[in-house]
């Protein structure tokens, strides 16, 4: 499939030991400079578009720099951001470099705390000011913070009016930056509201502000803040104290997973990058909980702390079937599962012909489903040949036996993904040749006019790649049908917690139900979904409702599958093309822990969802059809 911008990857390391622990017992007092390292590049996958990396010295003395950050645009930015940190050592003799209290006071990003963020633009919005942590200084060290986030708000322009109406005057309309400016105000009372209890029990000087930093509570400034927040979240910050947070969205729409031992704790997005960086089992990684924080003060105490009511779980199966590594344990079994559960459909596609089909699927994020259905193939013909032996009698003869076993499940890697053509060339003929070209194709693979060719993608979301190159290229071995397997269901609503799926008219699910509705003279239907959801649009968030479903509701599954292989079946292609669908019902089977299935039912788990949702059909109407 077509790369799909998504939502970012966070990680955290807390060093619990003082630097020279590390010198000590590892060799180099860089130990949590090295983790966050590895975890960050564990999860390269959740952010090309850029990165960052925050760190804070604790204890830091008066007129030293104690908090530091690193941030670089591009898909080498993790790369450039630890070449640019490990340039300022490079002067360093041996003795120095390997001297922990030398680090600790001279040298910049020798910390205790670190916290480092990947992006994926959800907003279309680019550029350095944009990459996270955002940082927002102050001359008490408890009042600066950085923060960054896997996330994506529905009610950004709620949450400006808010804090605007309170006196606030944030310098960028940027969710990161009203976040940070929000969690900021509500820290800074938080300092004040200690600074003014502690001056009346008659401390003074630094003697408060150790005071401060040793009470100040960030699961108040949570509560004050993230209460009114819409969306998916996990948001990380720290403070330039020593205070450190993530929290988690109450629909547990997206994750964050967390490890602790005598000597680190740590938080990343995805649970087997922590298995790999820090060589832990898998039950000793713990899943952060819906509306909960993971908090750890200046001493490094740890305490989870539930900060918003749970809501129904709502947590993302977009993360199991494509963005998670999938060397998760469970993911790994889920993804296998989805392309197990296609094994009956398929068959009916090939008229239950195995012996003329060859399986393949389209490289890379397919691959574990391809084994699942290959497996679960595997399963029904030998269910097929005990039937057969059985029917042989008690004496079978050899020849058949032969035969019988002989019989195999056809499996070729058809599609190779062997290059990434880059289209430098804006002309669209040219750039439309090139993308043509983007997939190449094993010959000799199949039977040509004799075999079916069934290849497995992991979704199938606006269907580009397949109709300008995939299907043009296995075309080219002329099988006697084609059917392109889809391990998730239909995509047809766009997401707004983070994945970058906002406009109707991406989804070739959409165009489809639209089209057939024009093909059956519906188009009454297009109509008075527009107008309900106009009707709406003064309407708090709250008493929303989905209509864009309506365009749905006429046609099955089926019927909508067959109008997407139409349309995206190029016209020289002469055998037949069918698309095959995960159900709901199955994906739901195979990822029973992630009911979050917006992205197929149209069933957002937030009002903030439902409001975009007939905005984005409303934009999409006024657009093509009122212009």
């Amino acid at each position: 499939m077509e790369p799909i911008k998504h939502e970012c990857g966070v990680a955290m390391v807390r060093l619990l030991k003082p630097l020279e622990y590390y010198q000590k017992k590892y060799g180099t007092w860089m130990w949590g400079l090295n983790k966050m390292y590895l975890l960050m590049e564990k999860q390269h996958n959740r952010g090309q578009e850029g990165a960052g990396i925050a760190c804070v010295k604790l204890e830091a003395v008066a007129g030293d720099e104690y908090m530091f950050r690193e941030r670089a645009l591009g898909t080498s930015a993790i790369t450039e951001i630890f070449q640019t940190i490990g340039n300022q050592y490079a002067d360093l003799s041996k003795e120095q470099l390997a001297d922990a209290d030398y680090a600790k006071h001279n040298l910049p990003f020798a910390g205790e705390l670190y916290m480092g963020h990947l992006r994926y633009s959800t907003t279309g919005k680019s550029g350095l000011s944009y990459v996270h942590p955002f940082l927002r200084r102050n001359n008490w060290r408890a009042k600066n913070l950085a923060v960054c986030g896997n996330f994506n708000l529905t009610n950004v322009d709620e949450i400006f009016a808010e804090i605007t109406a309170d006196g606030q005057h944030p310098r960028k309309y940027a969710d990161t930056y009203i976040i940070l400016e929000e969690l900021g105000h509500k820290l800074d009372r938080e300092v004040e509201h200690l600074y003014q209890r502690f001056l009346q029990e008659g401390l003074k000087g630094l003697d408060i502000t150790h005071a401060i930093e040793d009470n100040i509570d960030l699961s108040n400034v949570l509560r004050w803040t993230s209460g009114a927040w819409d969306g998916g979240y996990v948001m990380c910050g720290i403070t330039g104290s020593g205070e450190s947070f993530a929290v988690r969205d109450p629909w547990g729409i997206r994750s964050a997973f967390w490890y602790i031992d005598d000597e680190v704790m740590v938080l990343a997005s995805e649970r087997p990058v922590i298995q790999t960086a820090f060589d832990v089992p898998i039950d000793q990684i713990h899943e952060l909980n819906r509306g909960e924080a993971i908090l750890m003060n200046k001493k490094g105490e740890m305490r989870l702390t539930q900060i918003n009511e749970p809501k129904p779980l709502s947590a993302c199966s977009f993360e199991r079937i494509y963005f998670s590594r999938g060397s998760d344990y469970d993911i790994y079994r889920e993804r296998k599962r989805m392309g197990e559960l296609l094994v009956e459909p398929i068959l009916k596609a090939v008229d239950y012909d195995l012996e003329h089909t060859v399986f393949s699927y389209i490289p890379n994020t397919a691959e574990v489903a391809f084994y699942g259905m290959l497996e679960g193939f595997d399963n029904y013909l030998n269910q097929q040949k005990i039937k057969e032996i059985e029917a042989l009698g008690h004496q079978p003869k050899h020849d058949d036996l032969v035969a019988i076993l002989a019989k195999r499940i056809r499996s070729e890697k058809v599609a190779i993904k062997d290059i990434k053509l880059r289209t430098f060339i804006a002309e669209g003929n040219s750039r439309n040749d090139l993308a043509a070209h983007v997939y190449d194709i094993t010959y000799g693979s199949l039977q040509p006019e004799i075999d079916n060719l069934v290849i497995i993608d992991d979704s199938i979301v606006r269907g580009t790649t397949l109709k300008q190159s995939i299907i043009s290229i296995l075309g080219r071995l002329n099988p006697k049908k084609i059917i392109i397997v889809s391990s998730s269901p239909q995509v047809r609503y766009p997401d707004y917690y983070g994945i970058d799926m906002a406009s109707m008219n991406q989804f070739i699910a959409f165009k489809a139900a639209i089209a057939l509705l024009h093909d059956r003279n519906m188009q009454g239907i297009i109509n008075d979904v527009y107008r309900k959801a106009k009707q709406q649009q003064s309407l708090p968030k709250e008493e929303i409702v989905n209509y864009v479903q309506e365009i749905y509701a006429p046609f099955t599954d089926e019927e909508i599958s067959a109008k997407i292989a139409q349309l995206l079946t190029p016209a020289h292609i002469s055998a037949p093309v069918e698309l095959v669908y995960q159900t709901l019902d199955g994906l739901h089977e195979a990822c029973p822990n992630h009911p979050g299935d917006w992205y197929f039912s149209g069933n957002y788990p937030t009002p903030g969802g439902r409001k975009l949702v007939n905005q984005a059909f409303i934009d999409y109407i006024e657009t093509i059809y009122l212009q």
